[in-house]
């Protein structure tokens, strides 16, 4: 699930140039001091998914474990659809851009931070909090680093289909895995603070990295497989309501495995580029040297007349 900027995904789909003509259609509509329905309805979803994230805040404050997880899986769900439904309507605009990073930053910075606190961190006192503090500073500065690169034309890991670093509502699930691991398997283990400060410290880290991770929009699927696929996403959203905590489990360790093959991808396509770049280059080189040699015998040109005449 990527972060969106109220029609500008973290995947990067909507363009400067689809906000400038979003805005300038809704200057039309301003003129009547009306605003339009398709560019309050996107707004009105992030809105939405700020108020699930700190709704779930509120829910680990009060002991209340289940909820406070499922108004984070809420808040990423809306997340998820707000920008396809800015594009669908056309409703994209800088207002929508900016309330979209604010809110990503309370329901996936802000919110787990408290919540991974108050499930374990808070026994390691002021280094806990330190630690909870460091998830929320890093999934601001990745969004920020996100909106200071909408404008930048070379990005080699966008260019090549990967994302640069673990989007932030991911990098949330990540920093309560401790939750879901210990309710699925009924254990304190990973609710420790020293194993629960690990996780949330590694997942910061990952956050703000310049680690290339895979873009769902990336992955390609064959015609063949489109019925066992969603046959797949069938079997996931049944487990996900009977099976919760080991279903989110699973998918968080998934997750973190596929950052391995994501930076192994990385490099073997970067390997491929150096390869056919050394290709051309001989290949240029090459037919240099072959222009020369023809060239040279002095049967021919200028040269050869003056041989001629000697």
């Amino acid at each position: 699930m990527s972060a969106s900027f109220g029609g500008v995904p973290e995947d990067g789909d909507v363009t400067d140039k689809d906000l400038a003509g979003n805005e300038a259609e809704g200057e039309k509509d301003a003129g009547a001091r009306l605003l339009p329905m398709r560019a309050f309805v996107p707004n009105a979803i992030t809105v939405l998914a700020l108020c699930f994230g700190l709704t779930g805040a509120r829910f680990a404050i009060i002991g209340n474990w289940e909820k406070a997880v499922a108004a984070i899986i809420i808040a990423g769900v809306l997340d998820g659809i707000d920008g396809r439904v800015a594009r669908l309507l056309k409703g994209a605009s800088r207002f929508g851009a900016e309330l979209d990073s604010l809110s990503d930053v309370i329901a996936f910075g802000v919110a787990p931070a408290i919540i991974i606190y108050q499930w374990a961190l808070h026994d390691l006192g002021g280094i806990g909090w330190v630690v909870a503090l460091a998830h929320a500073v890093c999934c601001a500065l990745r969004l920020a680093r996100f909106n200071a690169q909408l404008d930048v034309d070379n990005q080699p890991h966008k260019q090549a289909g990967f994302l640069t670093g673990v989007p932030s509502p991911v990098g949330a699930g990540l920093t309560l895995s401790p939750v879901f691991l210990d309710l699925w398997l009924e254990t304190t283990f990973f609710s420790e603070p020293a194993v629960a400060g690990v996780i949330v410290a590694v997942t910061a880290f990952l956050m703000v990295s310049n680690l290339p991770t895979f873009s769902w929009k990336s992955v390609k699927l064959k015609r063949s497989m489109r019925l066992p696929v969603l046959l797949l996403v069938g079997l996931f959203a049944a487990s996900l309501f009977t099976a919760p905590w080991g279903t989110l489990s699973l998918l968080s360790i998934g997750y973190a495995i596929t950052i391995i093959f994501s930076v192994r991808s990385y490099g073997r396509l970067l390997r491929q580029k150096r390869e056919q770049a050394a290709v051309q280059t001989a290949g240029s080189g090459a037919a240099a040297t072959t222009g020369r040699t023809t060239a040279e015998p002095g049967t021919t040109g200028a040269d050869g007349a003056d041989d001629a005449a000697g």
